[in-house]
């Protein structure tokens, strides 16, 4: 795995961009639910959100997931990245695996709209909207301050 290191500024990169990408996605798509929410079902504006929300997830957030995962994986193998005795790569992984089951749940949810069918109300909408932030929060402290 020694070639990683000539690519590793790339890697980084890579990451961040799909992290970035991702994130937008995942802070965004909520907000979307919110609005669909609140149209009725079967209307001209819930064909637009579905369109809108197929597009986000299948365009941009699941590429970007898949990217920022394969990324990050070459950056853990990558020798001298990670120290595995530290605590602060488990705790960034957990905040990532928060956030890839966030993704599935947003996933999942845009099967029930493009049903038309509404699961869950436009507040609960609004809660998973900022339900991301702590996810997001804990994987930047670990990276950054590293304080385990």
């Amino acid at each position: 795995m020694e070639f990683l290191l000539d690519w590793y500024p790339w890697l980084k990169v890579g990451h961040l961009f799909a992290d970035f990408a991702w994130m937008a996605g995942i802070f965004y798509l909520p907000r979307l639910y919110v609005y669909h929410s609140q149209v009725a079902a079967g209307s001209d504006q819930s064909a637009l959100f579905m369109k809108m929300e197929r597009l986000l997830l299948r365009a941009i957030m699941n590429p970007a997931m898949v990217a920022a995962w394969v990324f990050g994986l070459l950056l853990a193998a990558t020798p001298g990245v990670v120290d595995w005795g530290a605590g602060w790569f488990y705790l960034k992984a957990l905040g990532f695996c928060g956030v890839t089951a966030v993704h599935m749940h947003l996933a999942a949810a845009r099967k029930d709209f493009a049903a038309d069918e509404r699961r869950h109300s436009e507040r609960y909408w609004r809660l998973m909207n900022e339900a991301p932030t702590l996810a997001l929060l804990l994987i930047l402290v670990m990276v950054f301050v590293r304080p385990v």
